[in-house]
Formats: structure tokens, C-alpha cells, sequence
């Protein structure tokens, strides 16, 4: 294995700060359409609203373990960095190796809050269809 440097882990970072942005953007047009869902729902007691805000609650448990992984992937980048500072080789590589696998994660529950969106989208069209 290739020794590692102080820069490897570090490229990481604009890539997980871009995620984490992302992630925040998708979290509060999320946070918003509950909101107003929720005031329809109130205003008109309508129980079609009922699974669009299920559909959204499970949405938003999926950003909020995106951004769990994302963030736990940086914090180890961070200590990888910190043993790499201290000449401990071996440890900081498989730190490293562990954020990659978070970060890894991350993306892919990102990719299945994608296909529910995308879900969600088909079923608002498919009400809209002759």
C-alpha cells in the first residue's frame, strides 16, 4: 500500500461539504412541503394528504442518515489526518478506509431518498393522466 499524506484525505473535503450542502437544500424543501402539507391538512382534514406526509417523514429519516454518514465520513477524514500528523501509518489508513465506507453509505441511501422522490413524482403525474 501506497504510504499516505496529509493531502489524500483532504481531498475529501470540498466533495463532502458539496454533499452536505446538497443535503441540507433537499432537507429544508422537504421541511417546507411538511409544513405546508401540514397546514392543508389541518385546514381540510383530507386523509390523501395522510401517505404524502408519510412518504415525506421517511424522505426526511433519509437525509437525516445521509448527513449523519456524510458528517461521521469527514470527522474520520479529520482523524485520519490527525494520525497521519503523527506518523501513524497503518491507523490512519484504515480510518481513511472507514470514512470512504461511510461516505459510501451516505451516497447510497442518497440514491434510494432519490428513487422514493422519483416515486412520489410518478404517482402526483400518474393523478394528472386521462
Amino acid at each position: 500500500m501506497e504510504q499516505l499524506t496529509l493531502t489524500t484525505p483532504s481531498l475529501l473535503f470540498s466533495a463532502i461539504s458539496l454533499l452536505m450542502l446538497a443535503y441540507t437544500n433537499r432537507f429544508l424543501s422537504y421541511a417546507q412541503l411538511v409544513r405546508s402539507l401540514k397546514e392543508k391538512f389541518l385546514k381540510e382534514k383530507d386523509s390523501t394528504f395522510l401517505p404524502q406526509i408519510e412518504n415525506l417523514r421517511k424522505r426526511l429519516k433519509l437525509i437525516r442518515d445521509m448527513q449523519i454518514y456524510g458528517i461521521l465520513s469527514l470527522l474520520l477524514c479529520v482523524v485520519s489526518m490527525f494520525f497521519i500528523y503523527i506518523q501513524m501509518y497503518t491507523v490512519a489508513a484504515y480510518i481513511f478506509g472507514i470514512a470512504l465506507i461511510l461516505l459510501i453509505i451516505s451516497l447510497a441511501i442518497c440514491v434510494r431518498e432519490i428513487q422514493i422522490s422519483i416515486r412520489a413524482l410518478d404517482v402526483h403525474l400518474h393523478d394528472m393522466e386521462i
